[in-house]
């Protein structure tokens, strides 16, 4: 070869973005490119080693795609045997610095001359640092992912890499699945559309997430959620990337949901109290049970209870917005006949079949009340003339006529002072506050803070409302309170 071809040879060379490597039969290193320098992280040739023996002192070497049996695996000495070889993918780092590497994708070559002989040899590489790292950051991300994954190489549907996640879902051993093709290990399973997820596989596209039951060791039918996405990975392998989401938790809680739903529709159709399901707002019935269609009608109703008095209704809107719930709400309904009842509501908040609702159950109470009021009856007539009753009778009679709201307790003629039974006495006379203040010797004023007292313990506010409390307790113009037991203490001197 003429110099000036030698010259451009080297000019074409130099200009490639592959390394080149050129070693005498001597085994000395004849000629290197920049790409190939700067593949080692040198700029000169000396850099590099005079040698063979220099350049494998100074740079360590470590095969990524094939275990090593033996020193005269290295790249060199295979070329310097005379072997040609392809796609060696190395790990290089200098002796001085093994924390900095690059990867190597290496191939050998042997020129010869005109009779044949060997005359010199070449290492060709380019720098697959960049994609191995990729592969690496691949690698560490898959393995790292609790999310049960596969990855399935389309060429030949074969399963080339398992995730721990995936063992633990299927208790598949990596072996049983590895090197494996998609027919020997059936992962997209039973169930809707899987025809099309084949199709999808085959063609190496995107396969939607869809329900499917696998068939595994760790469990005759294993329900999970499985989806497929193409990646491409480094090297420009395409693959199918599987996933799962195991569905055993949310089928279990489906399961016990719908039993628990079941257990309810019976217990609320069964139920001998008639018991409504309301809209959330309590304006109209959802369902209704038996009992109550018995006894209201059924969920035709424009209300949601038919309450006999809508200050009954305003009322039980409002404590129910206020506390979110009611218990034992006493007040009357309207039957489907018209007739009215007294009854216990209640009411409280429930979710049923994925919707918030208001559970309410009625109690008819109109036979106790009719009894009360017929013991009231009987035993007022009774002691219609019977003076000699006991006071706690009279009291107990009186809080069964007019039991105290809620929340306020009754005043009983025990709690009065001396002063405020005086007042009551006086006020059932008829007497005026004047009158009131000569008969007892005090003063205007006196009488009237007694009489606002009297007031507020007794619950009134005027004094025809404090003859009525009186007269329901027996206590009238001819009858004083120390007949009742009152014990009261007169001054000396003082008027009766």
């Amino acid at each position: 070869m003429t110099q000036f071809k030698q010259r451009q040879l080297a000019q074409v060379v130099d200009g490639l973005a592959e390394g080149v490597i050129l070693i005498e039969p001597d085994h000395t290193i004849a000629y290197a490119n920049d790409a190939a320098l700067a593949m080692h992280g040198v700029t000169e040739l000396s850099d590099l080693g005079a040698t063979v023996a220099e350049y494998r002192a100074n740079f360590i070497l470590h095969y990524r795609n094939h275990r090593e049996v033996g020193p005269l695996q290295h790249p060199v000495e295979r070329i310097l045997a005379g072997e040609a070889f392809r796609d060696a993918v190395v790990e290089v780092h200098h002796f001085r610095d093994p924390a900095r590497t690059w990867t190597h994708r290496m191939r050998g070559l042997v020129t010869t001359d005109d009779a044949g002989t060997p005359n010199g040899l070449a290492l060709l590489m380019q720098d697959a640092s960049d994609r191995y790292e990729a592969e690496e950051r691949f690698e560490c991300m898959f393995r790292a992912n609790p999310a049960p994954a596969v990855v399935c190489r389309l060429s030949d549907l074969r399963y080339v890499k398992v995730n721990q996640g995936f063992v633990e879902l299927t208790g598949y051993a990596r072996d049983q699945v590895l090197g494996r093709t998609f027919t020997e290990v059936d992962l997209i399973g039973q169930g809707e559309r899987r025809a099309s997820a084949v199709e999808h596989l085959h063609a190496g596209t995107t396969i939607r997430q869809r329900e499917a039951c696998l068939s595994v060791p760790s469990d005759a039918e294993k329900y999970v959620i499985v989806a497929g996405h193409p990646i491409e990975m480094p090297g420009g392998e395409r693959c199918m990337l599987f996933t799962f989401a195991d569905l055993e938790d949310r089928r279990k809680a489906e399961a016990e949901l719908r039993l628990s739903e079941e257990r309810f529709a019976k217990a609320f159709e069964l139920s001998p109290i008639p018991t409504a399901l309301l809209s959330s707002d309590a304006k109209v019935p959802t369902s209704v049970n038996e009992a109550y269609a018995a006894a209201f009608g059924n969920a035709t109703h424009a209300t949601s209870v038919p309450w006999a008095e809508e200050a009954e209704r305003t009322r039980f809107k409002r404590e129910l917005q206020r506390y979110g719930r009611v218990q034992a709400f006493e007040g009357r309904l309207r039957t489907q006949d018209g007739d009215e009842l007294d009854c216990l509501v209640s009411a409280e908040k429930v979710t049923v079949n994925g919707g918030d609702g208001l559970l309410c159950a009625v109690q008819d109470i109109s036979s106790r009340k009719r009894t009360e009021v017929e013991h009231i009856s009987a035993i007022e007539s009774v002691m219609a003339d019977a003076s000699w009753f006991s006071h706690g009778v009279i009291e107990k009679l009186a809080q069964l006529r007019n039991p105290p709201r809620p929340g306020k307790p009754q005043a009983m003629v025990e709690r009065l002072t001396t002063r405020e039974g005086d007042m009551l006495e006086g006020i059932c006379r008829g007497d005026t506050d004047e009158e009131i203040s000569k008969a007892l010797g005090v003063s205007l004023s006196t009488v009237r803070n007694h009489v606002a007292s009297l007031y507020r313990k007794i619950g009134v506010n005027r004094r025809s409302a404090v003859v009525v409390w009186a007269r329901e307790r027996g206590i009238g113009e001819k009858t004083s309170i120390e007949h009742y037991g009152k014990n009261t203490t007169r001054k000396p001197g003082r008027k009766h």
